[in-house]
């Protein structure tokens, strides 16, 4: 009796896990969209190393302030 309660309940979580379409992944999850926007604009002035460093720092301070 407890192993037909044991596999009843199996295939109702199994099927509940199954109707639940998956997520979907995105290519670069955003966490900040402010970080976003400053690598864009970095990637468009084509700057690298330290002073893209210094670029998007500049640039996420300016935006948390507004």
């Amino acid at each position: 009796m407890k192993i037909g309660i044991l596999l009843t309940l199996l295939a109702l979580g199994g099927a509940a896990l199954a109707a639940e379409p998956p997520a979907t992944p995105s290519a670069t999850p955003v966490k900040h969209p402010s970080l976003k926007a400053c690598n864009q604009q970095a990637d468009a002035k084509k700057l690298t190393g330290p002073a893209r460093s210094q670029f998007v720092k500049q640039c996420r301070a300016v935006a948390k302030s507004s």
